[in-house]
């Protein structure tokens, strides 16, 4: 049921519209990677493709960064008022984008940032944050705090305590929230359409491939379109088939204790 359509994609983005019309399901009779080209060059994908990266990079840094000294902090230490913290982070994965549309969008242009690529990495983080703490902060809670102390013991501060030890004791659990965040942000449609309008050279890919999905559909390149999906889906695949082992160790990490 996965793997089917994604094939059958990858094939089609290799046949001549003609075959594709002729023979939907059937392997093309040569390879034309001239779509790949024409997708990635007339249709913009290349450039809706590296500005989806920038912004995306951004963002997963700044969401794993914060996301995971706030776990650390929720989990490990006691002061007044972590509880109500706590929970109004993790209470934000209560409310749906679409909840906050309108003011969201008069907060970014008011601040200055409608269509830039700041305001999108901003937003995309702060909607990562609730699932991040949550998930990190259950994590950080598994980890032995006798290597913790010992750490204390010997000189150790609480800023290098968390980047010299505890987060690489943490890399199976921020693994797994990294690529949850990569494929949200990655995917994210509604956000860049609705702070992302007007100049079509800072789109991110996912309005790229919805003007291509429109614009190919009326025009009758099929081929194009099949390629553009496919150039979107490829970095999905390869970072899902290199870490999907880290996937499963940081579900599972944990539920032996």
């Amino acid at each position: 049921m996965t793997i089917l359509p994604l094939a059958w994609m990858f094939v089609s983005s290799l046949k001549s519209n003609s075959e594709i019309l002729a023979d939907p399901w059937g392997l093309p009779g040569a390879l034309r990677f001239d779509n790949w080209a024409r997708a990635w060059t007339n249709a913009h994908i290349g450039q809706y493709f590296l500005n989806s990266a920038v912004v995306v990079a951004g963002s997963l840094t700044l969401t794993m960064l914060l996301g995971a000294a706030a776990a650390y902090v929720f989990a490990r230490y006691e002061f007044r008022g972590r509880q109500v913290a706590y929970y109004l982070f993790v209470g934000g994965m209560m409310f749906p984008v679409f909840l906050a549309l309108v003011p969201l969008f008069f907060v970014v242009r008011n601040a200055g940032l409608f269509g830039t690529w700041t305001g999108l990495i901003l937003v995309y983080a702060a909607y990562s944050l609730p699932f991040t703490i949550f998930f990190l902060t259950a994590f950080f809670r598994t980890l032995p705090t006798s290597v913790a102390e010992a750490a204390l013991i010997d000189g150790c501060g609480h800023f290098r305590l968390f980047f010299r030890v505890m987060l690489p004791m943490a890399r199976p659990g921020l693994i797994s929230v990294g690529i949850f965040n990569f494929l949200s942000h990655w995917n994210q449609f509604l956000l860049p359409q609705v702070l992302m309008q007007g100049d079509e050279s800072r789109w991110m890919l996912a309005q790229g491939l919805n003007a291509l999905a429109v614009n190919q559909g009326y025009a009758g390149d099929y081929a194009q379109l099949f390629a553009g999906l496919a150039i979107a889906v490829l970095p999905v695949l390869v970072v899902y088939v290199t870490f999907q082992r880290q996937i499963q160790a940081g579900l599972t990490a944990g539920q032996l204790k």
